[in-house]
């Protein structure tokens, strides 16, 4: 409270004095800014302005400046230490190479303003086609291509993609396309260049020209020494707000020094620098103005970081604003911290729910309009495309809107994925004209994919176009994150149910929309613009064939360099093009291959299933939805009774195999909570099992969010083979006889503690091979052809004395965690791999609690 005090006296003392004593307050101004700029230069090893100007000025004029350092120097020399010599041959060459680099860049800086001056566009233009360089463009990008050619020497063509060099800010990058889905992302600071004279076409009949490749004729081009430092913030306009740690005059002269450039004013500008206490105490005017922009605000770090660092860091990680930006602005979803932008989609409204549904922020829908349907035909697209290499991560709505009195309207919107302040948003009213509705639709269409749009509808023929979007195939149906039950629905919905209690509460939770938007928040892939839970199964399978051919491909690329840069960033543009993200980034390696698109792919497949079963929830033509949903399962699902023997074996098998999962530093038990006997229309019957060889009772681990499809489809075999866990057995059922290995896969978040684990009978088969590494190729397809029961050997096993024999011949292998022997396997516990999808059925649903174990219990005071 005294500081509060304090703080608030100060404002009045200064306001008081602005009134009374405006000089007097002025020269305290004055007084404290020359002692930051004057503290700045000692903090920067700078001498005193006056001090150096004047030292400066006595050397020019060849007067010898005594060193008041002279007596200790003498004293240093007199202790009976030699004095080293002036100048070692390492300094004289590195002064000697500095020297030359000063020249080099002196005589380019004078040729390109003679070149400017006798030199026309066109005749630079000449030359750069003559030297099959790229000679299109404005004046503003021939002109300095152009000199580069002519002065260093005319530019060899990407390695990457053949396409052409340019020189941009402190690389030379490639200006060429990789392929239909990407950019080039190669470049270098020293690129390759062709040897030989310049050629100069006959037509350009230019004295200046003539006479300087005479001058060079028969020397070698003169390399150019790129200087990162001086293009660190090349390309942006820097804005400056309020009190900072440096005087303003000292941070403007670092951005200038390293390529960047000041204004006084927010508007226009790429961001705001600002210091964290700026923001705590409200911000100035240009903090408050550039708030209400949407512009960023980043700490002063930014600035010291980037130069410390040599590179450009990224804005998003020194963002001081985004936390009092007013509502309805601000930052892009994916700038903001993760968990914040979890926060808003989870609670977002789904604007695009599927084929037929009208885009919320139309508006239209209030007024009755519906999606315009003429001759099978429905106008309703969504498209989306990702380019890394260009910074590009963007997507398009388009539909035509019919409200009553047929009146049609056109609807476009057009922007970066989750930043709709920037955004093209528009609304054409077209009245009844029907027909130039459809041809302005139509050529849209064809603007933003390069395709027609009738083929692509009717046939789903589509080829993909360099610069250009991809269509989204959305399905005709409900996203389940809109039609599945909402969060304040489950309690009256669940009560309405006429199912078992102990069933209605398992389809309340499956059912729910809560499971799917965290599993699609997990992801990544949660926008509420486009409606990933309600893609056709043509789209899904587009998604398999990228993951596929890049599978395939990416065994024959280099572990590293440019070619490696360039297929990593083309198959993450692939894949998050046609499942797009707030947060795209370079995919690299089999791991992330099979942890966020592999396994990406399988759950955005099931969560698509479920919106299927579950439907619109919100239609009034649905009474009960949860029995609704439990017919269409085509499955029988019942509560085992606690004191059963199945329960009592079943609670043992757990404790004895189960490991805490750990998260960060938190470990999380588990606790069984219900047990539910399953038996499904898709899966093998027990009879039908029980009849095969070496039967095994065994854990599986899914989402929760996967459930339905598991319990409507059966299980089905991983979607490709990876060599790493999860998918180094290839397209086979995976199950363990650890409960620890589940539990992974059942766990969800700390603030969703409840999951469940599968378990299900598996026959091996009469052959079973036993494998102690990570398999290769080969090996996968044989054990594919041969649909041959596999074990995988983990570093952990369960004690065999333990195992015990269910029923009908079915093993348990329950027994206490220990070590195998194999212990630089790839598997932590052991895994079983399945190939036939008819030789696994699951037996039993297991409800459990995840609880912290290591808790901390803080008694109240």
């Amino acid at each position: 409270m005294q500081y509060r005090f304090a703080k608030q006296f100060l404002h009045l003392f200064v306001a008081w004095h602005l009134d009374e004593s405006h000089f007097e307050l002025l020269s305290f101004e004055v007084h404290e800014t020359r002692s930051r700029t004057l503290a700045a230069s000692q903090e920067d090893g700078k001498a005193d302005p006056k001090k150096q100007k004047t030292e400066s000025k006595e050397q020019e004029e060849g007067e010898d400046v005594p060193s008041k350092n002279k007596k200790s120097a003498d004293n240093e020399v007199h202790d009976g230490e030699e004095e080293a010599p002036s100048k070692s041959k390492k300094h004289k060459a590195e002064e000697s190479d500095l020297n030359g680099k000063a020249t080099a860049v002196k005589e380019f800086a004078e040729f390109c303003k003679a070149t400017r001056e006798h030199l026309t566009v066109e005749d630079m233009r000449k030359i750069l086609q003559a030297n099959e360089q790229d000679a299109s463009g404005s004046e503003d990008a021939v002109v300095p291509r152009c000199e580069d050619v002519m002065f260093y020497g005319p530019l060899d063509k990407c390695p990457v993609c053949g396409g052409q060099l340019e020189c941009k800010g402190s690389k030379y990058k490639c200006t060429g396309t990789y392929s239909e889905w990407a950019s080039c992302s190669y470049s270098t600071i020293d690129p390759l260049r062709r040897r030989g004279p310049i050629k100069v076409p006959d037509d350009v009949k230019n004295d200046f020209v003539r006479k300087w490749l005479k001058q060079h004729e028969g020397k070698k081009y003169p390399k150019r020494d790129m200087d990162i430092d001086a293009h660190i913030f090349s390309g942006m306009m820097i804005a400056l707000s309020g009190r900072m740690s440096h005087s303003h005059a000292y941070f403007k002269e670092q951005i200038l020094k390293h390529g960047g450039k000041v204004n006084n004013s927010v508007v226009g500008v790429t961001c705001v620098v600002a210091s964290p206490a700026e923001r705590d105490q409200g911000g100035s005017g240009g903090f408050a103005e550039a708030l209400e922009r949407g512009t960023p605000v980043v700490s002063e770090n930014w600035i010291i970081d980037s130069i410390q660092k040599k590179e450009r860091q990224p804005l998003a990680a020194y963002d001081i604003a985004s936390d009092v930006v007013p509502e309805g602005r601000g930052l892009p979803l994916g700038k903001l911290d993760p968990t914040e932008e979890a926060v808003e989609t989870l609670a977002a409204e789904v604007k695009l729910t599927g084929k037929r549904a009208v885009y919320k922020d139309s508006k239209l829908e209030k007024d009755g309009g519906h999606i315009y349907e003429k001759d099978g035909i429905i106008y309703n697209c969504a498209f989306s495309m990702c380019d890394l290499g260009c910074d590009i991560n963007q997507f398009c709505i388009m539909q035509l809107i019919i409200i009553p009195e047929n009146r049609l309207h056109l609807y476009y919107k057009k922007g970066p994925i989750g930043h709709d302040q920037m955004a093209e948003e528009r609304v054409e009213d077209f009245g009844s004209r029907v027909n130039d509705a459809i041809k302005e639709f139509v050529r849209l269409f064809e603007e933003i994919t390069g395709n027609e749009f009738e083929p692509w509808e009717r046939e789903k023929k589509f080829e993909k176009k360099s610069t250009k979007m991809f269509p989204l195939d959305m399905d005709d149906g409900v996203d389940v994150r809109h039609g599945g039950v909402a969060l304040r629905q489950l309690g009256l919905t669940a009560a309405h149910c006429k199912l078992d209690p102990s069933v209605t509460f398992i389809m309340k939770q499956l059912c729910s929309q809560e499971i799917y938007r965290y599993a699609l928040t997990e992801m990544g892939h949660d926008l509420p613009d486009l409606p990933i839970g309600m893609l056709t199964d043509l789209h899904l399978k587009r998604g398999e064939e990228i993951l596929l051919q890049s599978k395939q491909d990416a065994e024959s690329v280099p572990e590293s360099g440019p070619v490696a840069d360039a297929f990593w960033i083309e198959m993450s543009n692939k894949w998050f093009t046609l499942f797009p993200t707030t947060r795209p980034y370079t995919i690299r390696g089999y791991e992330q291959i099979a942890d966020n698109v592999a396994s990406g792919l399988e759950t955005v497949r099931d969560i698509n299933v479920a919106s299927r079963l579950i439907g619109d929830t919100f239609s009034s033509t649905l009474d009960d939805p949860l029995s609704q949903c439990y017919k269409k399962l085509g499955c029988s699902i019942s509560r085992v009774a606690d004191d059963s023997d199945d329960y009592k074996m079943i609670l043992k098998y757990l404790e004895k195999t189960y490991e805490p999962v750990k998260v960060d530093d938190v470990v999380y038990g588990a606790t069984v909570e219900r047990i539910y006997a399953v038996e499904s229309s898709a899966l093998p019957s027990y009879g039908e099992i029980k009849k095969h060889p070496n039967k095994v009772l065994l854990w599986c681990g899914t989402r929760s969010s996967n459930l339905l499809r598991h319990l409507h489809q059966g299980f089905l075999p991983a979607v490709c083979h990876l060599p790493v866990p999860g998918y180094m057995f290839g397209k086979a059922i995976v199950c363990s006889d650890a409960a620890a290995e589940a539990a992974r896969y059942g766990f969800t978040a700390v603030d969703r503690p409840e999951g469940y684990l599968v378990l299900a009978v598996a026959s091996l088969g009469k052959e079973i091979q036993e494998i102690t590494g990570t398999p290769g190729t080969e090996d996968v397809k044989r054990m594919e052809e041969k649909k041959m029961g596999v074990k995988g050997v983990g570093r952990k096993t369960t004690d065999a004395s333990e195992h015990f024999t269910w029923r009908d011949g079915v093993t348990v292998p329950c027994g206490k965690l220990v070590p195998s022997g194999n212990k630089g396997g790839p598997l932590e516990y052991n895994e079983y791999a399945v190939y036939d999808p008819k030789q696994v059925s699951i037996a039993f649903l297991v409800g459990v609690k995840y609880e912290e174990q290591n808790m901390e219990v803080v008694a109240d005071e």
